[in-house]
């Protein structure tokens, strides 16, 4: 469809009627336990990224998109983890270019801050990605200790992509839903992914 962005993932950009549109922020909820970070590692395929670790150092981030075997680019890394992560967050993505991709991996450390104040982060993020025609995927883990800002996260979010993890028999199984999509259509039915060396549809047979 004429004016999205690919993410650089087909499965996605086929279900998602060619990809999503420029401006979003995309609040992307997963497992602690889940292989949800090889799926941030394949939207550096598409265009120039940012991408901000907030609890694993750089060096880590780096090194785990090199060593993957899914179609990976070569994104701009850098480590957020400090005494002000808000701070940090603003002044880089300030300099985020037209067009550009951003990954906020994970979004728990900062939803964790004062509500005011994540709240003016989040509005001041959304203008960027308006104004620059760019992209946020922000990373949000559902374990056990949920972030008291992941509503405002939820809320101010144009698309939210849900990936289930679970174990059923003697498979594991992955499915992702996208239950909010401003600007487009929500999915109806949720997407059986395979999460192994790429992310890819699963094609195996449904456990009744």
């Amino acid at each position: 469809m004429a004016g999205r962005l690919e993410t650089g993932i087909d499965v996605l950009d086929r279900k998602l009627n060619g990809g999503l549109p420029p401006g979003s922020i995309v609040a992307f909820t997963a497992s602690p336990a889940s292989q949800s970070e090889l799926l941030l590692y394949e939207l550096t395929a598409a265009r120039g990224t940012l991408y901000l670790t907030t609890e694993r150092s750089d060096q880590a981030v780096r090194d785990a998109i090199e060593n993957t075997n899914a179609p990976v680019g070569s994104p701009t890394v850098r480590d957020i983890s400090g005494s002000e992560p808000l701070d940090q967050a603003n002044r880089l993505i300030r300099a985020l270019p037209e067009g550009a991709n951003l990954v906020i991996d994970t979004a728990d450390v900062l939803e964790r801050g004062d509500r005011n104040r994540y709240r003016s982060f989040m509005t001041e993020l959304q203008t960027h990605m308006v104004n620059t025609g760019s992209i946020a995927f922000m990373h949000c883990l559902d374990g056990h200790h949920i972030p008291t800002n992941r509503d405002t996260t939820k809320h101010m979010a144009d698309v939210v992509f849900a990936l289930e993890t679970q174990v059923r028999g003697a498979e594991l199984e992955n499915r992702l839903s996208v239950p909010k999509f401003r600007g487009g259509t929500a999915l109806v039915e949720t997407v059986k992914l395979e999460l192994a060396d790429e992310v890819a549809i699963d094609t195996s047979r449904d456990i009744a």
